[in-house]
């Protein structure tokens, strides 16, 4: 009878979320295999590693999906069209700002830091779920504007292209705000004084 190989010793599922949080926190190029090892714990050796998630690039391909279908989820209501479009705007700003600063994971949004998270041209293909995310998020925030100038809640005469990149703008600000210590109840007040911007489009 063949020997039995040894069992592993971590809960994969912990291992992908500790492995998250280093990729999150350091993104892809800056994460070396001996940190993710150590992240994982148990003394796992580099071929017990590759066979429980066959490369560095499918570790993060698969934190990726996670990161996706966990935290960046507060955005989604900018599609939610039971809401009014400035209420679902408000709402994934402060949604993400308030994920952002939650303890229990690294700070700022992992969707944003993807853009330096694997910088090197030839890596930068790997990005691309965080890239679309954006991508999507940006594209929601627009159809909430459209949406608003559609039901006469904004102006006819209102920038759609221009109001919405303020918005985005300041999302993706948010990860640096994190980043450096800025708590939610600041950034909170900060996104009151934004909508204002949105308020003064309005009819």
């Amino acid at each position: 009878m063949a020997q039995m190989g040894r069992p592993r010793s971590f809960d994969r599922d912990t291992a992908v979320e500790e492995a998250l949080h280093l990729f999150w926190e350091q993104g892809y190029e800056s994460t070396s295999l001996t940190q993710l090892k150590a992240a994982i714990g148990g003394g796992i050796t580099a071929p017990s590693f590759y066979a429980a998630f066959g490369s560095k690039e499918a570790l993060f391909k698969e934190c990726m999906e996670r990161y996706l279908a966990t935290f960046a989820k507060v955005t989604h209501c900018l599609w939610d069209t039971s809401l009014a479009p400035r209420e679902a705007v408000e709402l994934a700003l402060r949604r993400s700002a308030k994920m952002q600063c939650e303890r229990g994971h690294p700070k700022g949004c992992m969707v944003a830091l993807g853009v330096m998270s694997a910088p090197s041209p030839e890596l930068s293909a790997l990005t691309t779920p965080l890239t679309r995310s954006r991508a999507h998020t940006r594209a929601g925030i627009r159809a909430c504007v459209d949406r608003a100038i559609a039901s006469g809640d904004l102006r006819p005469e209102t920038d759609p292209a221009s109001l919405a990149f303020v918005f985005d703008s300041f999302l993706l600000g948010l990860t640096t705000l994190a980043r450096d210590g800025m708590s939610f109840k600041a950034m909170d007040a900060a996104i009151q004084r934004l909508m204002v911007v949105w308020d003064a489009h309005a009819r």
